[in-house]
């Protein structure tokens, strides 16, 4: 059974389909969707708080961001950089060094190589670097095994697969800003392009406990090197190390079309077709597994946040969605790449695409742990702050 079914069959006992008349997003993404007297669905309304709350106004937008920049070069003295930054190759994370450098912060491009980078991704990094003459410290993990992490959480069969991935960045950026002495990350997460997420998507990005449980129970080898965003991360780094992560895309404007033109023409950045798709596996991941497995378009989040913000029309959207999630030429050159890097058959796969997808929750979770060991409950607020601060990436 996929979540798809899981949602049609929630829909026969008694949820009447229904689309929202703002965005692109239905109860099939959500059976738990509710609607105002507009047809407008909560998840706009999501929208909207998420801006109040983190956006700066226009009016106090410069003002606030002088004054961060002020703090972070107040707290860079004495040490080799101001900030650390994460690039992909993707769009934010390299608008992001851009601005780090129009805003005169010396800046640490800190770049986690999975494996899974593809060639383009790799060349738009190396532009970054070396246009805007920054230095670039690149964490390459274990390939074998992280491999077997992303094959524990395949086995598992639970949603967000890519925990493996976003959780090893965040773990990297802040042993990199604590190594070198460094207050302040700068991150590419922003509320009008990555606001909207139904929660049954993805997992706690922050979740070492989850990444380990999992990996006990379908795992093969030890885990060794993975960089884990462990207790000493969240108490040492986060709370008395000061080490904190602003999203410095909701202190500009930010227009997605526009920002791509303009890494284009500064730093000759290249476009790779899709939200995240500068890692193979995650074009994989969000263009075959998710729709086939869980019944998950990623477009309808990613589509409805530009329509919250203004940046296309529903109706531009609507014929977005038109388009084939995954070219299928392109698909099947990623089969067999994406198969044969992981070491598993045609056959292994369909096998693991066939089983039931599971909960999360159903494994052990750090959230599990505060209620467990209440000693622990002084850790409360750094995590949070992190999950709000990261987001979601996948």
């Amino acid at each position: 059974m996929t979540v798809a079914t899981v949602c049609d069959a929630g829909l026969q006992a008694g949820t009447t389909y229904r689309r929202c008349a703002m965005s692109v997003l239905d109860t099939r993404d959500d059976p738990q969707m509710t609607f105002d007297d507009n047809g407008v669905c909560n998840y706009y309304q999501q929208y909207v708080r998420a801006v109040a709350q983190h956006v700066q106004h226009p009016a106090e937008r410069q003002a606030a961001l002088d004054a961060l920049v002020d703090r972070i070069r107040r707290d860079g003295r004495g040490r080799p950089y101001d900030v650390v930054i994460g690039v992909s190759g993707g769009v934010d994370s390299t608008y992001v060094a851009l601005l780090a450098k129009e805003l005169g912060l010396r800046a640490l491009a800190v770049h986690c190589d999975n494996g899974w980078n593809s060639e383009l991704a790799v060349k738009n990094i190396e532009n970054i670097v070396s246009r805007l003459d920054i230095d670039l410290f690149t964490y390459v993990i274990d390939w074998e095994e992280f491999r077997d992490i992303q094959l524990a959480f395949i086995r598992a069969s639970v949603v967000d697969i890519e925990l493996v991935s976003d959780h090893a960045i965040f773990a990297t950026l802040y042993k990199q800003a604590a190594r070198h002495g460094v207050r302040h990350i700068l991150s590419g997460t922003n509320v009008v392009t990555e606001c909207t997420l139904p929660p049954h998507w993805i997992w706690h990005k922050t979740d070492h406990v989850h990444i380990q449980a999992i990996h006990r129970l379908f795992g093969k080898k030890p885990m060794k090197t993975y960089p884990l965003m462990d207790w000493k991360v969240k108490k040492l780094y986060q709370m008395f190390g000061r080490v904190t992560q602003t999203s410095i895309l909701n202190y500009v404007p930010y227009n997605k079309a526009r920002v791509k033109q303009q890494i284009m023409d500064d730093l000759g950045w290249r476009d790779y077709g899709g939200k995240h798709y500068e890692s193979i596996f995650t074009r994989f991941y969000q263009g075959y597994i998710l729709p086939t497995k869980f019944g998950i378009d990623k477009r309808m989040a990613h589509l409805s946040d530009l329509i919250f913000s203004g940046q296309i029309t529903r109706d531009e959207a609507l014929t977005e969605l038109q388009k084939p999630v995954y070219d299928p030429d392109q698909l099947k050159i990623d089969r067999e790449f994406v198969l044969k890097k992981l070491g598993i058959s045609h056959d292994e796969f369909e096998e693991l695409m066939r089983l039931a997808p599971r909960r999360h929750e159903e494994f052990e979770t750090e959230r599990g742990l505060f209620e467990t060991y209440p000693v622990l409950s002084p850790l409360r607020l750094p995590v949070r702050l992190v999950k709000r601060l990261l987001g979601a990436r996948s």
